[in-house]
């Protein structure tokens, strides 16, 4: 038995439960919160949080698919995780000490950067570590994971901002960023396929190379989901943060245990949702299960307006937990079918992150003027409406992916056939 086989056989599965686990303890401890603490307690408008994220989306998106395209050449991916973490550490560390807005804002602009490097980095490990038939449980199971400890993030946050600020949440960061960091790191590198972890078929780096970046421009159905993304997260990457405000606004003493309860509330529904798409996109599709994911969100945007009791806006954040449950187990999955045998996974999600990017840091800042100019109420609503184009583009153009690795092999330039073996002489 080679070394690459036993360190096969020592991997365990509740390694990467655990790193997808906390990771979302690091990254669930800014989010929402920070627009929060920002508006009640530091007193900034609605119209500078939302510029302070833009200014930190617009850079993050910059190096985004640059980063998958990196992922996809490093063996080190454990270690491109570990240095992220770093960076999230010492971001939370500077808002926690210096909390006015050009170091806050420099910070989130490093914390963007750095943020979405999780997501195609812990999707890389796992097309690494596992067959593409457990693939789509397997994903699902992480998404699951992620839930979790988004729970979980979540009930400590608001323990220590009811009993101490909302300020010392902050420091939670550095705590569970040393915990994700002992996770990866007990993944054993050798036993990541480094072929398979770039979306390369065979089980070698030496079948083939990988196509060139050229291919997410050919590959059509790549680009109708970037745009229905897009359209997406400019829709729902607002709606918690408002939802906050608003609560925050009316309950002051009780802004950090009520964002903990939308989030809680939103994260309890996406773990069921998770561990059933994992049982039913390989039986359905994914375009069938995907749809209901659109059709949630300007349901959920609408039902925002009809009323501003806390029981109220908590209950109809548990559709959240239906549309971002559903995204979160799926999208992998998609790009992993759309990118299979071209070697670009890892570039392909960078360029869904990217695009992700700009409708989630655009729209912060469109939702910020609407609500300072027109109130709640016509913020979203009109994030509504973006959701409800999302839906049609999406019902009507995106292809289903499932059992079609076609779609992307075809975009892939032809290998050189093998050269013909020579006849011995008669």
């Amino acid at each position: 038995m080679n070394g690459e086989t036993r360190d096969r056989r020592r991997f365990r599965p509740a390694s990467l439960d655990a790193l997808n686990f906390l990771l979302a303890d690091v990254r669930g401890a800014l989010g929402p919160y920070l627009n929060v603490f920002l508006v009640t307690e530091q007193h900034w408008s609605k119209a500078e949080v939302g510029l302070m994220t833009m200014i930190g989306g617009l850079l993050g998106i910059v190096v985004q698919t640059p980063i998958g395209a990196a992922i996809d050449a490093t063996r080190a991916k454990r270690g491109v995780v570990v240095a992220a973490l770093a960076v999230l550490g010492a971001g939370a560390v500077t808002i926690f000490a210096y909390p006015r807005f050009w170091p806050v804002t420099i910070a989130n602009a490093l914390l963007a950067i750095v943020g979405d490097v999780f997501g195609p980095a812990v999707a890389a490990l796992t097309l690494g570590l596992y067959a593409r038939v457990q693939l789509t449980r397997r994903l699902a199971r992480n998404s699951a994971f992620d839930h979790a400890g988004n729970v979980a993030i979540a009930l400590a946050a608001g323990a220590v901002g009811y009993a101490f600020s909302q300020r010392a949440v902050f420091l939670l960061v550095p705590v569970f960023a040393v915990l994700a960091t002992c996770a990866v790191l007990s993944i054993p590198a050798r036993a990541i396929d480094q072929a398979r972890a770039r979306g390369l078929d065979g089980e070698s780096e030496g079948d083939g190379g990988a196509a060139g970046w050229g291919v997410l421009l050919r590959c059509r159905p790549l680009l109708i989901f970037c745009l229905c993304v897009m359209l997406f997260h400019f829709a729902n990457a607002p709606l918690l943060p408002l939802v906050g405000q608003k609560l925050a606004a009316a309950h002051p003493r009780l802004a950090d245990p009520m964002m903990s309860a939308c989030v809680i509330a939103a994260q309890l529904v996406m773990l069921p949702i998770a561990v059933a798409v994992g049982r039913t996109a390989d039986r359905f599709g994914r375009k069938p299960v995907f749809l209901v994911g659109f059709v949630i969100l300007p349901v959920r945007a609408v039902l925002y307006t009809l009323s501003d009791n806390p029981a109220w806006l908590i209950g109809v954040q548990l559709l959240d937990g239906v549309g971002a449950g559903i995204y979160g187990a799926l999208m992998p999955l998609v790009v992993a079918d759309l990118m299979r045998g071209t070697g670009r996974f890892n570039l392909a999600q960078g360029l869904v992150a990217t695009v992700q990017g700009i409708g989630a840091s655009v729209s912060g800042y469109v939702a910020g003027l609407i609500v300072d100019h027109a109130g709640y109420s016509a913020g979203f609503l009109s994030l509504g409406g973006a959701a409800a184009l999302a839906l049609a583009v999406f019902a009507a153009a995106m292809p289903e992916t499932a059992g079609q690795p076609a779609t992307a092999r075809a975009a892939a330039p032809a290998r050189p056939p093998a050269p013909a073996a020579p006849r011995s002489p008669r």
